[in-house]
């Protein structure tokens, strides 16, 4: 499919990157800022960061197009994740600086917003579908992992600098109790990274959507403040910081399959 790329592993664990992507059809960006044509709001390099992941067998899934074109991780009818909070919708049209994404009077419409959902949102899901059922015929179980990276420090969504580490389940709902505990015993066991759970990242749609702990499905996401794998204006990887924070990301993912 070209709106993403999918690696099938042999294990339980199932890595999912929605923010990935940095493409923008060329109708769409020629109706967008400056600014936003540099697509500030990626997960810069979470591929990169977690290519280790196919060392320990993971599936992963990998999106071509920009989150604003659309954004994998809202729902489809763009139903908020976090009322009464700033938040980017399903099609953004301002930008986590709260700056606009389009020029003026050049948003989609209805129209055009379904039918981007219909061209790059559901081919996404319905292979996550597909491949937790695959993964779980294999094993009975799957860990589905949220890849995600952010600015440290973005006044529009949040008050001051964010932690290193921001594990969101859904305030418990969308893992297994003890998938949690597990998890929160790594970073308590850490002292290079500041960390919280299910403090302002609980998990977004992708999380809370298949998240299905009782039916063999845990979900976790995982937010990390980009400053520790790159440099957040000029958005150049930062090899050394990247490979210390791959230590720590490899633990979490480690303990997803024991």
């Amino acid at each position: 499919m070209d709106t993403y790329t999918l690696h099938r592993g042999s294990t339980p664990l199932f890595v999912s990157l929605p923010h990935d992507g940095t493409a923008l059809p060329d109708d769409i960006a020629g109706r967008m800022t400056a600014d936003a044509r540099r697509v500030p709001d990626t997960d810069w390099h979470v591929a990169r960061l977690y290519a280790f992941a196919r060392e320990l067998g993971a599936s992963i899934i990998v999106p071509k197009y920009s989150r604003y074109v659309v954004d994998l991780n809202r729902p489809p009818d763009d139903t908020s994740l976090y009322p009464g909070q700033n938040t980017t919708g399903l099609c953004p049209i301002v930008q986590f600086s709260g700056q606009p994404v389009y020029l003026a009077g050049q948003e989609p419409s209805h129209d055009e917003v379904v039918r981007r959902v219909e061209r790059y949102w559901r081919p996404y899901h319905d292979v996550l579908t597909a491949e937790i059922d695959r993964i779980k015929s294999m094993h009975g179980h799957t860990v589905l992992w949220e890849g995600h990276s952010i600015r440290s420090v973005v006044p529009f969504l949040f008050d001051g600098r964010l932690p290193d580490i921001n594990l969101g389940t859904v305030s418990g709902a969308s893992c297994s109790a003890q998938l949690q505990q597990r998890l929160v015993s790594v970073l308590e066991a850490q002292s290079n990274y500041s960390f919280i759970v299910n403090g302002r990242f609980k998990g977004g749609y992708i999380t809370r959507h298949y998240g299905r702990p009782a039916a063999g499905v845990d979900a976790v996401q995982l937010e990390l403040a980009q400053l520790n794998y790159m440099d957040e204006d000029s958005f150049v990887y930062a090899g050394d910081r990247a490979s210390n924070l791959q230590r720590a990301v490899r633990a979490l993912l480690e303990v997803c399959l024991h």
